[in-house]
């Protein structure tokens, strides 16, 4: 598929991308720097490689000055052969191009460093060769995640006397897609480029896209933003690689860019009050307008579907709401999630060894947390304990769990844990009698003490 000419932007049309063909020889445009060699049949003496001057111009032996710039070869051999038919009989000169100047590019839009860039094409090529569309790209640290690859558009100089610009639409999406390197179009000096913002996102480009060599670049940290329900909510830098950042966990499964389950793991993982039906990405193009990005992560738990699981980009804002109603069986299954917290904090309080809060793993059943505690002391009463757990919907519950050490999970008799749940190990009723009577005869004690030392008693 050949990428489209037309004489304006708002002229362009998807349907006459076809249309266009740029020769690759005469389509250059000559300019201060270039080295060509210009042969003149039949005469040797001037035959050779000649550098166009900073003016534009060449400087030929026996007619002098000979103007090149913006010429393509073409015109450049009829401007030269033009000059010398005053004096060979018949002038027969080709001219090619030996080595490419550097050129100067623009380029805006969904691109990490818009701005102007001068590229060599020994830098670019290893055959010499110009630089083209992509390397560009990639030199601006590549494109956005929302950038429309279908209807990026090229504004380019025309040779001497053919009008106003030139205007081409590139399809850099069949590129990746078809593998057509003529999208690649070879960039010239003073090409001024536009890659668009699309209109919405689409999940499944948006993981080919990432995936692309210009697209951002896997080095470049990520200023992301992160709201609602997860335990630490804020801004946070995010970096590639397999490894944690300080204190931070990081999924070793990841994308080439950082995607929504790393950014919730990094900011603690999701609470039992997220509603991961509903995230929600707010991604800002160049041109100001913001899009929203809904993602659906029970469809990646339950389907395995990836897609759902968006690369980010720099700026992003994910927002995770709350759920008007969440069931015990779907926050056991998140509880397991790679972007719930990895730990859980319960307080066992009473007659335990060491009481207070425990860190344990999600769904970890009750007898365990007893356990973790030291297990029951001397005090305490091993038939039933009290679990208070704070529920979703904002209410407290309270009940009494008959104990069995040796059962396994159990809602009724040896639940799993959620975060925040308390444990209570209340006394036995014998220790409560001694512990009452102790207080009772407490100070009675003490004046029988003072009394034996003066041998009252």
């Amino acid at each position: 598929m050949e990428p489209a000419i037309a004489q304006a932007p708002a002229k362009i049309q998807p349907s006459s991308i076809n249309s266009l063909t740029l020769p690759e020889g005469d389509g250059y445009l000559l300019g201060a720097g270039d080295r060509v060699k210009i042969d003149v049949f039949s005469v040797p003496e001037i035959t050779g490689e000649y550098t166009v001057l900073p003016n534009g111009t060449l400087n030929m032996p026996l007619v002098g000055a000979v103007g090149v710039q913006n010429r393509t070869l073409k015109q450049a051999s009829g401007a030269i052969a033009a000059r010398y038919s005053p004096v060979l009989q018949i002038p027969v000169i080709t001219v090619n191009l030996v080595a490419a100047r550097p050129i100067r590019v623009a380029i805006a839009g969904e691109i990490n460093r818009p701005g102007s860039y001068t590229v060599t094409a020994a830098a670019s090529q290893p055959d010499g060769n110009l630089p083209t569309m992509t390397r560009l790209v990639q030199l601006a640290e590549g494109v956005t995640q929302v950038a429309d690859l279908r209807q990026v558009q090229v504004r380019r100089l025309r040779p001497v006397g053919s009008g106003g610009d030139q205007v081409v639409t590139v399809d850099l999406w069949q590129l990746l897609q078809a593998g057509d390197l003529r999208q690649d179009l070879r960039l010239q000096d003073g090409d001024s480029i536009l890659i668009p913002a699309t209109a919405t996102v689409n999940l499944d480009e948006a993981r080919q896209l990432a995936s692309a060599n210009f697209a951002t670049q896997n080095s470049r940290p990520l200023k992301i933003t992160i709201v609602g329900q997860v335990n630490r909510p804020g801004p946070y830098t995010l970096l590639e690689g397999n490894v944690a950042q300080g204190a931070q966990l990081v999924n070793p499964n990841l994308l080439q860019v950082p995607s929504v389950t790393r950014a919730i793991q990094v900011a603690g993982g999701i609470t039992q009050l997220a509603d991961i039906r509903n995230i929600q990405v707010k991604r800002f193009t160049r041109s100001g307008a913001p899009q929203l990005v809904k993602l659906d992560l029970w469809k990646l738990l339950k389907a395995g579907d990836a897609l759902q699981d968006l690369p980010l980009q720099d700026g992003d804002t994910v927002e995770i709401p709350e759920a008007t109603s969440v069931s015990d069986r779907e926050i056991s299954e998140l509880a397991t999630a790679s972007f719930s917290p990895e730990r859980i904090s319960v307080n066992v309080v009473g007659e335990v060894e060491r009481p207070g809060a425990v860190s344990i793993q999600p769904n970890t059943p009750l007898n365990q947390a007893i356990l973790t505690a030291g297990g029951f002391n001397q005090k305490a009463k091993k038939s039933n304990v009290s679990l208070i757990r704070v529920n979703p919907n904002g209410s407290v519950s309270k009940r009494d769990i008959s104990i069995d050490l040796t059962r396994g999970v159990g809602e009724n008799d040896n639940p799993a844990l959620r975060n925040n749940d308390i444990i209570i190990v209340k006394k036995t009723g014998f220790a409560t009698f001694l512990d009452s009577t102790s207080t009772f005869i407490g100070p009675f004690s003490g004046i029988l003490g003072v009394l034996r030392i003066f041998g009252g008693f």
